[in-house]
């Protein structure tokens, strides 16, 4: 999907400002309100705006701790082992991906021996063969969406 620059407004807005009103985007930017509302309903439409909700921090929920485990699944196994992935709280996040592993999960933890417990868990699922964990220090690049909005809004190939 196209992104041209007054989406790619819209968007900072909704990043920067997500408590704001629609009519008070509106005035921001300069627009009629039912201009934003029809570029907010594609947007939606075609999954680029995929939810409203409150962004949550597990450290301040109580789970400091955060690891990538890495899990190896037996063939035929992986749809079974990720539902089972479902069931786990502490996983934040699973993918399935290619390398030295079938599945990556976010994890987040109490403590280290809290993580330990979910990784024990995690072992004990049928179909997990083995896990490799990293546990992360310190985040470096938080979550961030916007300087790809941007990079899209501005290429060339946008403007079409």
């Amino acid at each position: 999907m196209a992104v041209d620059e007054l989406d790619t407004r819209i968007l900072r807005l909704l990043l920067e400002q997500p408590r704001t009103s629609a009519r008070e985007y509106a005035r921001i930017l300069g627009v009629a309100r039912g201009t934003l509302q029809a570029r907010l309903d594609r947007l939606e439409r075609d999954g680029v705006i995929t939810g409203t909700g409150p962004s949550l921090s597990p450290a301040a929920l109580g789970h400091p701790v955060l690891a990538f485990v890495h899990i190896e699944v037996t063939q035929g196994h992986l749809d079974e082992v990720g539902d089972a992935l479902a069931g786990v709280p502490e996983i934040i996040e699973a993918f399935s991906i290619t390398g030295g592993g079938d599945l990556l999960t976010r994890v987040v933890a109490r403590d280290n021996a809290h993580l330990e417990d979910v990784i024990q868990q995690l072992i004990q699922l049928p179909g997990v063969v083995r896990t490799r964990t990293e546990v992360a220090l310190r985040e470096r690049v938080p979550h961030r969406l916007l300087p790809l909005v941007e990079s899209i809004g501005r290429s060339p190939r946008a403007a079409r």
